[in-house]
């Protein structure tokens, strides 16, 4: 391509275009066409550059024309509360449903590795000694100990708030840190186990497993559910990488990504009941039984969701993506 003579051909055409969207008045009906028309051209004519005659000045010009242009056409929409509804009654339970392949086998894994760590832990004191000190390790698992006492220490509401950015920023961390290769991922993951298997092993040898299990599960289910929800599609935004399927490796990660920012705004809310749940429900004073069936009750209640509201919005052809009109247009490629 002549890139002088492409320029010389269409430049007035661009010029247009630019005087059309420098307009303060509104536009009249031909000119609006006009605008429309002028706008598909200079997508064309940004596909061919791209294509066949790479110069960077022109064609930061030219996007940034067609960004404009764009904006003008399909006019700017605010978001509205149904987009809330649409987003937590279909697009998250459907990415997350969607993606139930990568994140269920990623609990199962998670859950084995972490009681096979407690039992190793357990039945291994030499092992327990790397951890602390006899006395320090008593002092964490005698009856009113840290383990116990730790749901206590503070206020309910701030120990909740306190949660909730923890988990927060592990589950977000999960979905952000996918993208390399999912390798990130799995070092999250294995130290959140190896934490959860400390606590199994530790409470284990000290003959009050029943005990820390009556102070994990209330909130824990809930809790695990989420972040191997973010570790299980970490992954298969990483696996995206390598293996974009059909779709262009540009477009699949534009999806999946759209998809996994989504599902870090919906596990931010299930964080937030599982904070509560941790702040209010396991410290409380309310029977073992009580506190545990609250947790399996937040749980059942998270996976019936998912399974009903997401399963029928996959069938339906929703995959967890923005709206269609709030996607990035496609720019044809030349052939």
């Amino acid at each position: 391509m002549d890139l002088d003579v492409f320029v010389s051909a269409h430049g007035a055409e661009w010029d247009r275009l630019e005087a059309l969207l420098r307009r303060k008045r509104r536009l009249t009906g031909t000119e609006a066409d006009e605008l429309v028309t002028l706008y598909q051209r200079a997508t064309t004519h940004l596909s061919l550059l791209r294509s066949s005659a790479p110069d960077p000045a022109l064609i930061g010009r030219l996007t940034s024309l067609v960004a404009r242009a764009r904006s003008a056409v399909t006019g700017a929409r605010k978001a509205s509360w149904r987009d809330a509804a649409r987003f937590f009654t279909t697009a998250f339970p459907a990415a997350v449903y969607r993606l139930r392949h990568w994140w269920i086998p990623t609990a199962i894994l998670s859950t084995a590795l972490a009681v096979l760590l407690g039992w190793w832990i357990a039945a291994h004191p030499e092992v327990q000694a790397t951890i602390g000190a006899p006395d320090d390790l008593r002092a964490m698992t005698r009856p009113g100990g840290e383990y116990e006492t730790y749901y206590s220490s503070h206020p309910a509401a701030s120990f909740a708030a306190q949660v909730w950015t923890n988990n927060a920023q592990a589950v977000a961390l999960c979905l952000v840190l996918g993208g390399f290769a999912g390798i990130p991922v799995l070092w999250i993951l294995f130290q959140n186990m190896l934490n959860l298997g400390a606590g199994i092993g530790l409470m284990s040898s000290a003959g009050r497993l029943d005990t820390f299990l009556g102070l994990i599960l209330p909130h824990g289910l809930l809790e695990l559910t989420a972040v191997f929800i973010a570790a299980g599609i970490g992954l298969r935004l990483g696996w995206t990488l390598v293996d974009p399927g059909p779709r262009t490796r540009r477009t699949a990660l534009a999806e999946e990504g759209r998809s996994a920012l989504g599902v870090a705004v919906g596990l931010a809310a299930v964080l937030f009941v599982s904070g509560a749940l941790e702040g209010f429900v396991t410290p409380s004073g309310l029977p073992t039984w009580a506190r545990i069936g609250t947790g399996v009750a937040a749980e059942l209640a998270f996976l019936l969701y998912v399974y009903v509201l997401g399963g029928r919005a996959v069938r339906a052809g929703e995959t967890g993506d923005v709206e269609t009109t709030d996607r990035e247009t496609q720019v044809p490629t030349a052939a």
